[in-house]
């Protein structure tokens, strides 16, 4: 029998990534067997161990051996695991903190995204370092775009469109494996990497602005009407 999504596990947010579905069913799967010692805390310290061992294979790769660059692949499956499963575990067991788990979801995810982006400076050469630093900007421009979105529409979404962060870790961790296999290619993949988030972003904030405007006039329609309502009751 295939594995069923528990649909209460993803009641607070709406999904639209490609890997949504086999995601979810793998989520519904693993949270009623994660161990009750272990908390919605304890699976965000995972995931930020996920993200170290994503620094230390850039840092191992650079001054070792470029081949435990893989490393980042199973650090990105940890960082996964407890990135996907903290505020999951929470709902399951009825002890979600909305805020404080927004919160810390939020500062974790660019402190990940910081290290991962200083790992890769460690490891490129020369002026590629600086593509680096576009990454970690432009990804820090979508998540500002994402808590706008939340802000403007009461609704939390953490993809843009098709893609997610699942998916730019499958992506980025193909990078790694490519870069083993033709020494020299993340170089450029991570470039073009930049290049689409750029893409996205810049669309992604057009639509932000759009619906910024029309919040704007429905919140003046609904002054106005409720002016008028009062002058009629006067």
């Amino acid at each position: 029998m295939s594995q069923q999504i528990n649909k209460k596990l993803f009641e607070d947010r709406k999904r639209t990534n490609i890997l949504s579905v086999p995601e979810q069913k793998f989520i519904s799967y693993l949270v009623p067997r994660i161990p009750s010692w272990i908390s919605s805390d304890g699976l965000t310290a995972i995931g930020f161990v996920g993200s170290v061992m994503i620094l230390g294979s850039f840092l191992l790769a650079e001054y070792v051996a470029r081949p435990l660059l893989l490393l980042g692949i199973l650090g990105f499956y940890v960082q996964w695991f407890g990135d996907s499963l903290d505020g999951r575990i929470a709902f399951y067991r009825n002890k979600s903190r909305k805020w404080y788990g927004f919160a810390l979801d939020i500062v974790m995810d660019w402190i990940s995204t910081v290290m991962i982006g200083l790992g890769y400076v460690f490891y490129a050469p020369d002026d590629f370092k600086y593509s680096g630093f576009a990454l970690v900007s432009l990804y820090g421009w979508a998540m500002i775009i994402s808590q706008l979105r939340y802000r403007i529409t009461d609704k939390y979404t953490i993809d843009a469109g098709l893609m997610g962060p699942t998916e730019i870790r499958v992506v980025i961790c193909a990078v790694l494996l490519a870069e083993v296999i033709i020494p020299g290619s993340i170089n450029y993949l991570v470039m073009g990497i930049c290049a689409i988030l750029f893409v996205i972003n810049w669309v992604d904030t057009k639509k932000l602005l759009h619906l910024g405007d029309l919040k704007d006039w429905e919140e003046k329609a609904k002054k106005q009407e409720s002016v008028s309502t009062h002058e009629a009751e006067v």
